[in-house]
């Protein structure tokens, strides 16, 4: 490494490069642009949760002023454009495939929920796109909704979709049912628990956005939108819903302002904007409103779940079992059908040597927004459950909290667990020391009889935590359904002046791609970071891609920039060797300079670099012109990021509220490239867990199926005064599967964070259960129903 990338490599907390930008107003989000002869697009949204449309009349819409079209299901369907699709395909334990109810992008005959897309205005000015979507009348005939989970498959509950009878997507399961049984009969104890996952709404500071362009003349399609995948939303606008051939469609995004998993989706709005585009040949724009996010967005979460443990006399696992109810909304999103199953039943083994177990989950449909992948994506899901039930164990039998994790973890690798996954390097054990330590485990019932003194309730709670990252490799994931390949892709070009372009197929929103990949290259080629770019982003300029989500830009992303990056010193060596008149094998190449072996002949990467395209006198049957080198990179398993998070709580009995008085997280993300950024990525996933667990609940009317959290004043967002100060502290075991020995970072807050407060809320409340979110209300009364029990007593 040079002098100028020794402080800037591998290991180094550089600053973020795009934070400049960001700071001083000079981002380029979707809604910064406007095109030449611009419209603007108004969606018209159901206010029913259920009802059939008879008619729709758009003619006083259509001679308002400013208006240019209106759009309705019939003219999609005209024009022969399909309706979205899943990606993943997920078979019944009864070996039927998922029920799939059709979902238009504007409606044709029936809505399903509150916020469903009804029509389309395209205007000169949003205000007048707005204005002429009021004079619209539709004649709906309401019907009755199905909200509730619990009662959505009784056989009673109104239909969501014709095709899904019971409103059953699938019903799925995983795992040896004989084992498992077999297990639950010779256990000593079982403890058994009901929980639910609280439905999340996700709130990225820029809303989702899009602009649609056609050109008449080549007839390329362009469509700017805030997409954490902009090569998936390109192969199934064109591939699966028809908008456009491939080849003649260009899918952009810019800077995006956080996706946390709602971006990943393919969106009726930004298909009809870019369809209409060429309908009305001028541009069409569209922006959210904080209102439509929270309805149209995709919703996270959402499980109704019943578990069972089996346990010897010891306190040692010997079996799980499971059923969990999983809430898919109104229609199937992109992944929707991967988060309940894959997602999660794979990860229900946690970090213990649990030898069996069996997982049933029904996939069902409401008359809801579409629920999908939010951050952590089935694996906060999995945590919640093994972390609260594991918990509950501990009090059930006597056995600290700590003892009993350490008793049962996986201490030999790789290890193969009963639900598919093979973990294949962690020390759990050392993460939990080191997270004791941090938290002085040692002085905490001091500090609890403290609390007591002053009228307060103290309480601790672990969550030990692992999760699949990376999701491949894709033979795999196909034989489970997927209908994507889920490899990366990366090109690294050298200019003749020794400056580097690096294109990638991941995606940045947020995880400080252009600072993180640079230091990758600085690192290996030895040059400054100031002259790295990289792109990203733009299908017309990185040839494929798979985006970014499931923590996979590091482990794969980056791995595909390591294995071009191979190919890049390999070929330069090439070129060194017949400037400098020797062998190939006699090259070397450190902190940016090729010497000969055993000589003080040497070349500097930028004399290198232009040599290169000089091309003086090269042997062209062994060396073409020009250094650049593209990879593919598919791993070989997942990466499997672990760690233990113990978060202590005071709580005031009088008014119910929890202040977090010390967090504790201790990673093992394998090799970190820049700890600033991953400090700052489990800083946000922590206060992501945090809101679910204490404020967050998207809440639907079971009798209307409005969505009675539409706004800010209705769902409680996280601020500073509701976070403590974070101790973080890092374990290391590098990943075998993919060269550089990471693992992902960027869920890991919000799958951990959520059990580690519950259990410290009901360890100091003396309960079993409380719901989440555990909010000033909930505490109270619980509060209050153990005042009164231990009066009693």
């Amino acid at each position: 490494m040079s002098d100028a990338a020794s402080g800037e490599g591998i290991g180094q907390p550089v600053r973020r490069k795009e934070d400049y930008r960001f700071i001083t107003g000079n981002g380029h989000y979707t809604d910064d642009i406007n095109r030449p002869r611009q419209t603007f697009a108004y969606f018209l949204r159901s206010p029913h949760a259920h009802a059939r449309i008879k008619s729709i009349d758009t003619s006083a819409a259509e001679a308002a002023p400013g208006v240019v079209a209106v759009f309705t299901g019939k003219h999609v369907a005209n024009d022969g454009i399909g309706g979205l699709i899943c990606g993943w395909t997920v078979t019944s334990k009864d070996g039927t495939p998922m029920k799939v109810g059709p979902h238009p992008i504007l409606a044709l005959d029936t809505v399903r929920y509150v916020g469903d897309h009804v029509a389309m205005v395209v205007a000169e000015t949003l205000a007048d796109a707005r204005a002429a979507a009021e004079l619209i009348e539709v004649d709906y005939e309401a019907l009755p909704a199905t909200v509730s989970l619990s009662s959505c498959q009784d056989g009673q509950a109104p239909q969501v979709h014709a095709e899904a009878p019971r409103n059953t997507c699938f019903e799925w399961e995983l795992g040896n049912k004989a084992e498992t049984e077999a297990a639950f009969a010779k256990a000593d104890r079982v403890v058994k628990l009901d929980l639910k996952n609280n439905r999340i709404i996700p709130n990225a500071m820029e809303p989702r956005a899009a602009i649609g362009e056609f050109d008449k003349g080549t007839g390329i399609y362009t469509l700017h939108t805030t997409s954490q995948n902009p090569h998936v939303a390109r192969l199934v606008l064109s591939a699966f819903v028809g908008v456009a051939p491939e080849h003649k469609l260009r899918v952009i995004a810019p800077d995006v302002g956080g996706g946390f998993g709602s971006k990943i989706f393919i969106y009726a709005e930004e298909t009809a904007c870019v369809w209409a585009a060429a309908k009305v040949g001028r541009p069409i724009k569209w922006t959210a409103d904080r209102s439509e996010a929270f309805l149209s967005d995709a919703h996270g979460r959402d499980h109704l779940s019943h578990a069972e443990l089996a346990l010897d006399k010891d306190g040692r696992f010997l079996g799980l079992r499971v059923k969990t109810i999983a809430n898919l909304g109104a229609y199937l999103s992109t992944f929707s059908a991967a988060v309940p199953t894959y997602l999660y039943g794979t990860l229900l083994s946690g970090q213990y040597d649990l030898p069996a177990i069996h997982v049933e989950v029904d996939g069902v449909y409401t008359h809801t927004a579409p629920v999908d992948a939010y951050r952590g994506a089935g694996r906060p899901e999995a945590t919640y459950l093994i972390e609260r039930i594991v918990e509950t164990a501990a009090r059930e039998t006597g056995i600290d909290p700590a003892e009993i994790r350490r008793r049962n973890y996986v201490k030999t690798f790789p290890h193969q667990t009963p639900v598919i996954m093979n973990y294949d390097a962690g020390d759990y054990a050392a993460s939990l020391d080191a997270a004791l330590d941090a938290i002085d485990y040692k002085g905490f019932p001091a500090r609890k009889a403290e609390a007591a003194r002053r009228g307060m309730l103290r309480g601790i709670g672990f969550s030990s935590y692992i999760e699949a990252c990376g999701l491949a490799p894709s033979a795999a994931v196909g034989s489970l359904g997927a209908g994507v390949g889920l490899w990366e892709s990366a090109e690294v070009r050298v200019n003749p002046t020794g400056n580097i372009e690096v294109l990638t197929g991941s995606h940045s929103h947020g995880q400080g791609h252009e600072t993180t990949f640079a230091q990758l290259v600085a690192s290996r080629l030895g040059v400054p970071l100031a002259n790295v770019e990289i792109v990203h982003g733009d299908t017309d300029k990185v040839q494929f891609g798979m985006g970014t989500y499931g923590s996979r830009s590091g482990a794969v992303g980056m791995s595909a920039i390591a294995k071009a990056l191979d190919k890049i010193e390999a070929k330069a060596k090439k070129i060194a060797a017949h400037l400098m008149e020797a062998a190939v094998e006699d090259i070397v190449f450190e902190n940016g300079v090729f010497t000969v072996q055993g000589t003080d002949k040497s070349l500097a990467w930028a004399e290198l670099s232009l040599a290169a395209y000089t091309a003086h006198g090269f042997p062209s049957a062994d060396i073409e012109p020009g250094l650049k080198e593209g990879a593919f990179y598919d791993p070989t398993n997942f990466t499997f990021p672990a760690g233990c998070h113990i978060c202590e709580v005071e709580i005031d009995p009088d008014t119910g509220i929890v202040k977090i008085a010390k967090f504790v997280a201790v990673d093992d993300f394998g090799t970190v490239i820049n700890p600033m950024i991953v400090e700052g990525q489990v800083h946000g996933g922590i206060a992501q867990g945090i809101g679910q667990a204490l404020l967050e609940h998207g809440v639907y009317d079971t009798d209307s199926g409005q969505l009675v959290t539409g706004s800010y004043m209705d769902y409680c967002m996280p601020r500073a005064d509701d976070l403590p100060s974070f101790t973080l502290g890092f374990t290391k075991t590098e990943c075998p599967s993919n060269p550089l020995g990471m693992k992902g970072c960027g869920e890991a807050g919000a799958i951990a964070s959520p059990p580690a407060v519950i259990n410290a809320v009901t360890d100091a409340l003396g309960i079993r259960e409380i719901e989440m979110p555990a909010t000033p209300a909930r505490i109270w009364e619980a509060a209050q129903a153990a005042t009164s029990r231990a009066a009693a007593e």
